[in-house]
């Protein structure tokens, strides 16, 4: 249906709809035709190029055995190999052989549109290093005990992410061992041709790959990892690590130094993740250094600028919102539970922070989550005219086996290498990092409204924030932000064409509200997973709406979801035993929404949450697989969930008060 609406749309546009279709007079500084896109590189122009935009699901955080961790863990995929499983290629994954080969294969029936190696800058020379026989630092203690590959091995190569002032190991990096910037450098030039070699720059299109790593600052043992995505090949000659900047405010001062302003045609996004285990630091609302308010809004707009996006949910748990938290506003949110690695009794950060939430120990904060971020943002968009957490939506993996996109329940191998490569190692109550094996799952996807599958759409995607996550399936969203929408749009086939240009998609400011305009309107519209090959979507049961907004009379944060099409009272379900899905749902949701509690001097933010039907978790799929005997307690405990409904989130729409609203995002 949705590609039905693609193919008309389209040629509704060439008819006369918008000017210039097919005219290849218009350039653009890559001598390409102009299509609306800055393009940066040189490449053949997309086939496939919608005006009204084309979604594409990718994953932007995998690794490859160019990370610290991932050959502790038995990892032994290379980048080269990892895209070629993100464009539908075969891969082998741990239990090792004895030759040390991977005993499982992995393929994905679809492959992804994008993808992003995000592979831990920190030690790209110590693993080079540790495990070239003939580098200085080979016998080293530090790269002996490194190639155990055990706990031990964990702790010696990287407890200094622990410490606000890390060195590197002098037994490697120091006199007698290795040039580590040399090193380092010879290995991120692997990482950008590895992205080369999987981009397609032809005119098919098929796949996107970005130059991108991720920055593993752990201070305190609290998650403050960032992934960087560089817009093209113009990146710098280092990635820049924790051991170079400790502070994120010193990684996006050193990014704008040496990529936005230190170099021609380089662009740069950070994408922050994890923020369950963060213990409330991510997000902490905080200026080190700013004496005034003028520098705070500075500091504000500079992370603003940086961090357009933010991962909602992977491999280590949903971080959209958690009930019983103080601090958050609105009745409790049963969604809220969905697929939690920390789990009560647990102490409550409060208005403060903690540390050990990457060992799933320490306090839990309301700015661990997403949602409650947001609200702190339209705080200090009050307070300061600038938000710090204009936060777009994306999801992924974080697999550690090079497998980005392998994210169905019923084929979940593990992400992370030996750790959890069996049912009996991922069920085990007492298996690695506590709890985590049985508390994790097959991750996400992030999708994006591009007008066609190149570097530079889907970059500027990504700055408008024009893409939402999904907790696996290829769920197809719109979601747009209007003063008029008509309220029969959802029966129009030019849903999309009428959401550009009546209104502002995902992720745009609402514009000046219009004279005798008394409320905004939002169309949001869902399509379940396409069928493929003997795989069957499954059914949508609902869309809900959450506003979040700054109450005028006490300024206090205020939350409330809406349910605005479909029905959580459907009947569906799943039978245990078989995972056969039960009851009826929906192909396809639409709704035409109006707020009716807006009061136009409220600051507000909304954003879709699309909800299928239940399904079995990926825990019930591996114990359905061992015989009843053989079991472990986890298949029988009542905390652990035996359903799930997976879901998409969109990115927001920002509403501003009359005064300071601003304009149209094209």
């Amino acid at each position: 249906m949705e590609r039905r609406y693609t193919i008309l749309l389209m040629c509704l546009w060439c008819m006369g709809l918008s000017s210039g279709c097919g005219d290849e007079s218009h350039t653009n500084n890559n001598g390409s035709p102009d299509r609306g896109i800055v393009y940066t590189e040189q490449r053949e122009p997309c086939s496939a190029f919608n005006p009204f935009r084309n979604p594409y699901f990718g994953d932007l955080h995998f690794h490859s055995v160019l990370s610290h961790d991932v050959w502790i863990f038995d990892g032994r995929s290379t980048p080269e190999e990892g895209y070629r499983f993100a464009r539908g290629a075969p891969i082998t994954v741990p239990p090792l052989d004895e030759n040390g080969h991977g005993t499982q294969t992995l393929q994905l029936e679809r492959p992804l549109d994008f993808a992003a190696l995000a592979d831990h800058s920190e030690f790209l020379a110590e693993v080079e290093a540790c495990l070239s026989p003939d580098s200085g630092a080979y016998d080293s203690l530090t790269c002996v005990i490194y190639r155990m590959a055990n706990f031990l091995s964990t702790i010696v190569i990287s407890y200094q992410l622990s410490f606000p002032e890390p060195t590197r190991s002098p037994d490697i990096c120091g006199p007698g061992g290795v040039n580590c910037p040399e090193v380092a450098a010879r290995v991120w030039k692997r990482i950008q041709d590895a992205a080369e070699q999987a981009y397609d720059r032809t005119s098919e299109c098929a796949f996107t790959s970005f130059v991108s790593y991720e920055y593993t600052a752990t201070t305190i043992a609290a998650n403050l990892h960032r992934n960087v995505f560089f817009r093209n090949a113009n990146v710098p000659d280092l990635p820049i690590s924790y051991f170079e900047q400790p502070t994120p405010q010193g990684l996006w001062g050193e990014l704008n130094h040496a990529c936005l302003e230190g170099m021609s045609n380089c662009d740069v996004i950070v994408i922050p993740h994890n923020s369950d285990e963060s213990n409330g630091n991510k997000f902490f609302v905080n200026y080190p250094g700013a004496g005034s308010i003028e520098e705070e809004r500075q500091a504000a707009a500079l992370r603003a600028q940086m961090e357009p996006l933010v991962e909602i949910f992977q491999n280590k748990g949903d971080s959209e919102c958690m009930n019983g938290l103080s601090g958050v506003p609105g009745d409790p949110d049963p969604l809220c539970d969905f697929e939690k690695i920390r789990k009560p009794p647990f102490d409550d950060c409060g208005e403060g922070t903690g540390f050990g939430g990457t060992l799933w120990t320490g306090c839990v904060s309301r700015l661990d989550y997403v949602r409650n971020v947001l609200l702190a943002g339209l705080q200090e968009e009050e307070r300061l005219g600038v938000n710090p957490y204009k936060l777009g939506i994306m999801a992924s993996t974080d697999t550690h086996d090079s497998s980005p996109g392998a994210v169905l329940e019923d084929r979940y191998a593990g992400h992370l290498g030996k750790v959890d490569a069996t049912p009996e190692a991922r069920l085990n109550p007492s298996g690695f990092g506590g709890n985590q094996g049985y508390l994790a799952n097959p991750a996400g996807l992030t999708a994006v409204w591009a007008k066609e599958n190149s570097r530079d759409a889907i970059f500027e995607a990504f700055h408008r924030r024009e893409s939402y996550g999904t907790s696996g399936p290829r769920i197809v969203v719109r979601f747009f932000g209007s003063w008029d929408f008509p309220g029969t749009m959802c029966g129009d086939q030019d849903f999309a064409q009428v959401g550009y240009q009546e209104g502002i998609p995902m992720g745009g400011d609402l514009p000046p509200r219009p004279q005798g305009s008394t409320a905004p309107r939002f169309a949001v519209l869902a399509l379940r997973e396409q069928d493929f090959g003997q795989r069957h979507g499954t059914p949508l049961q609902r869309i809900q709406i959450i506003k979040g907004w700054i109450d005028c009379c006490n300024q206090r944060p205020m939350l409330k979801v809406f349910e605005v099409a479909g029905d959580p009272d459907n009947g569906a379900g799943v039978d245990l035993e078989t995972c056969e899905r039960t009851g009826t749902g929906s192909d396809r949701l639409c709704a035409v929404w109006t707020d009716p509690e807006f009061n136009p001097s409220e600051r507000a933010f909304y954003y879709a949450r699309v909800v299928e039907n239940p399904t079995c978790r990926w825990s019930t799929y591996d114990c359905n697989s061992l015989p009843p005997e053989e079991r472990p307690t986890t298949c029988s405990d009542p905390t652990i969930p035996k359903v799930i409904q997976e879901r998409a989130w969109t990115s927001p729409i920002w509403y501003q008060p009359d005064e300071e609203a601003g304009t149209i995002q094209p």
